[in-house]
């Protein structure tokens, strides 16, 4: 056998051996990314990734600029720029809600008797954003 063969098989090996010592397992979500990864108020963060969401839609679909969004909403560029991007921890619920409201979108909300005995959930519902 030739000495580059050889050394073609060796490191195909080492690589092999290389790429099981890395093996990642993939674990199935909950449902809830935020409590998977084991964040304080993982629920509440939902919501508000979920109410952000909704808000991105909105600006895209009207094909805002976000010099445009933020002076809708009375926050600065680099405000929506943050938001958008996924830093919203300092925004509080209330807030969200507002600035759906200040994009034109109607807010209700809707307290009724848990669907199982395990508890209340609070879920975002709506119709398509148009």
């Amino acid at each position: 056998m030739g000495f580059a063969i050889y050394q073609a098989q060796i490191g195909l090996k080492m690589e092999t051996e290389i790429m099981t010592e890395h093996e990642q397992t993939i674990e199935r979500s909950g449902g809830n990314v935020f409590a998977d990864l084991g964040h304080p108020d993982a629920d509440t963060h939902l919501i508000k990734a979920e109410l952000v969401c909704r808000i991105d839609t909105i600006i895209r679909q009207r094909k805002l600029t976000q010099t445009e969004a933020a002076r809708l909403l009375g926050l600065s560029q680099p405000d929506i720029s943050r938001l958008l991007r996924g830093n919203f921890r300092e925004y509080s619920l209330e807030r969200l809600l507002r600035l759906l409201a200040a994009l034109g979108r109607d807010i209700d909300i809707v307290v009724r008797g848990p669907r199982s005995d395990s508890g209340g959930a609070v879920r975002i519902a709506g119709s398509q954003i148009a």
